[in-house]
């Protein structure tokens, strides 16, 4: 999500360190929240009434006693932003009967199959048997890529390959794996491609939801068409009333935002959403922790979510991460967190969600630096430490035999040493600054709950 808002983490940063007048720094501050809104395609005029409501509340609204207006002014632009994306519901994603069946509907190229084998793969994380059924008799190696995908998720199937009736292939397959005891089956539909075969396809969709009923009819849509994600959405639910809508590819294109907003605007409810290629790239669709992380103030609910996903415990992380603040940082301490990071995806994607690191993070471009094979090279250098150097890492720096020992050691370069170790420092001054910032958090929660 790196290129949605992209501006306002760091429009917050200096906004937190202006020494102007609070109304100069407001003003400021609002004109790169709309910078930053526009160009992630959000309907200008959408953009001009937020702006219009946070700039009111800013210089009317008094805070509680003992918080500043500075801080204050950080709520009221988290409120609205979140209001903008759909407001403080949250999406029900754990079904309360089974089996519960979902059909996905949208145009090609949607990425209805991947997304398909993504919630599959999400409801199996979460000790739920799960069917796919390949109803797609439109687009070529349908049936194929949704059994691949099926088999790499490790979960059921069903398909009839070459049959070309989807409204038959859907009724069998979901009988047949309902009888498999399946909790959740997932039927994969066929999309077309833009105007022309739209009116066949919704006329498809018609017809397999008629006869199947699903549970849920969900509209899956691609980031990348901004404010025409609304347009799309308000069609098919006037054939077939959508349940929920899940926004894929919210991580290659600028455009996310104007999606999100746009779709939220018509009272259509984002159930999940796409952040990235990998299988496992899906979450549920909280505004009030997208607008979390889209500020740098982390993702708590988001962070819990993969350590279960991988059975870890909540309590395990928050330990560790108390430790680091109140012992100090050393090798030992970096290696544990840095072996649970690598298993939980993406390092950039994971590190946004953590409260007060996310805001004090490098931008995209050095984050992405930080690659998965990187970030390999560095357990492997930490493995090849001794106990000394794991409890002063400071001794490494001054004896460059040392250096060189590791590196041998771990079949890695000394620059590789060098960069963990400028990593390490700046991690160190990081917790310096989430001390600080705490302060700051604890305010804004007296004066009304903030996360």
């Amino acid at each position: 999500m790196s290129t949605i808002f992209s501006g306002l983490k760091d429009a917050l940063k200096r906004y937190f360190s202006s020494t102007s007048p609070y109304e100069q720094s407001v003003e400021e501050f609002i004109k790169e929240l709309q910078r930053s809104l526009i160009r992630s395609d959000v309907n200008v005029k959408l953009v001009l009434e937020l702006s219009s409501r946070i700039k009111k509340r800013a210089l009317e609204e008094k805070p509680p006693q003992g918080v500043s207006r500075r801080d204050w002014f950080v709520k009221i632009v988290y409120e609205e932003l979140v209001a903008l994306l759909g407001g403080e519901e949250e999406p029900e994603v754990i079904p309360k009967k089974r089996p519960y069946v979902m059909m996905l509907v949208g145009v090609q190229g949607s990425g209805k199959t991947t997304t398909a084998a993504k919630l599959a793969n999400y409801y199996k994380k979460r000790k739920m048997k799960v069917g796919l059924v390949a109803a797609d008799t439109y687009r070529p190696g349908a049936y194929a890529q949704l059994k691949q995908l099926s088999e790499k998720v490790g979960c059921l199937f069903y398909g009839e390959e070459g049959e070309k009736d989807p409204v038959g292939i859907s009724l069998r397959g979901v009988k047949s794996l309902a009888e498999q005891g399946a909790d959740i089956i997932i039927i994969d539909t066929a999309g077309r491609h833009g105007y022309g075969g739209e009116a066949e396809l919704i006329e498809e969709m018609k017809e397999i939801e008629h006869a199947v009923k699903p549970d849920e009819v969900v509209m899956v849509l691609d980031a990348s068409l901004g404010q025409k994600a609304s347009e799309i959405a308000k069609r098919f639910n006037e054939a077939t009333p959508i349940g929920s809508i899940i926004v894929t590819k919210m991580d290659g294109t600028a455009k996310g935002g104007g999606a999100l907003s746009a779709v939220a605007m018509t009272g259509a409810k984002i159930k999940f959403i796409g952040t990235g290629e990998r299988i496992d790239e899906i979450e549920p669709f909280r505004p009030k922790n997208f607008v979390s992380r889209i500020l740098g103030f982390g993702d708590v609910e988001g962070l819990i979510e993969r350590l279960r996903s991988l059975d870890l415990e909540e309590e395990d992380l928050q330990k560790q991460a108390e430790e680091m603040l109140q012992k100090g940082l050393n090798m030992k301490l970096l290696y544990k967190q840095m072996r649970q990071l690598r298993k939980m995806g993406p390092l950039s994607k994971v590190l946004k969600m953590v409260p007060g690191l996310s805001m004090t993070l490098p931008d995209d471009k050095e984050l992405e630096k930080i690659g998965e094979d990187k970030f390999d090279r560095w357990l492997s250098i930490i493995n090849s430490m001794t106990y000394e150097e794991l409890e002063k890492p400071e001794l490494i720096e001054k004896e460059k035999s040392r250096m060189r020992r590791i590196a041998i050691g771990s079949g890695t370069s000394t620059e590789d040493v060098k960069e963990l170790l400028v990593y390490y420092e700046g991690t160190k001054r990081m917790l310096k600054q989430i001390k600080r910032r705490k302060s700051v958090l604890k305010k804004l929660e007296k004066g009304g709950e903030l996360f």
